[in-house]
């Protein structure tokens, strides 16, 4: 059986496009028909995949999205990279993640309004 890096990296090479830097050094990358903003993301894809598989967690959304509402307006909107159901021993936990390399000041802002709008905090990974 393989070791997780090496199914990772097995799973990862299947694209046939050339992959794409951001202005961030990140690199576009496609797993299972998803494309991914940078080889992180995918690889924490591959992790949440195999513990959904497991059954650890449930319900896994690729890039939820959550509306940005001042005073009743809305004013953007911030999408993260997942959003699942953590398993405890007597509970399920709403986790939302973001795999982060750059933390620019427009994506702290977005998370303090996401996290004080609806009450969570966002996992940084």
């Amino acid at each position: 059986m393989h070791g997780v890096s090496e199914a990772i990296g097995e799973a990862m090479c299947g694209s046939t496009h050339p992959p794409r830097k951001s202005k961030y050094g990140a690199v576009k990358t496609e797993v299972d028909g998803n494309v991914f903003d940078s080889k992180k993301e995918a690889k924490r894809y591959l992790v949440l995949k195999a513990m959904l598989q497991a059954g650890e967690i449930r319900e896994l959304e690729l890039q939820p999205k959550f509306d940005l509402i001042v005073n009743g307006v809305k004013v953007g909107k911030y999408v993260a990279d997942f959003q699942y159901y953590l398993k405890h021993p007597s509970s399920w936990e709403a986790v939302v993640e973001d795999c982060k390399g750059m933390k620019t000041p427009v994506y702290r802002l977005k998370k303090k309004i996401v996290e004080a709008i609806y009450g969570i905090t966002i996992l940084e990974t």
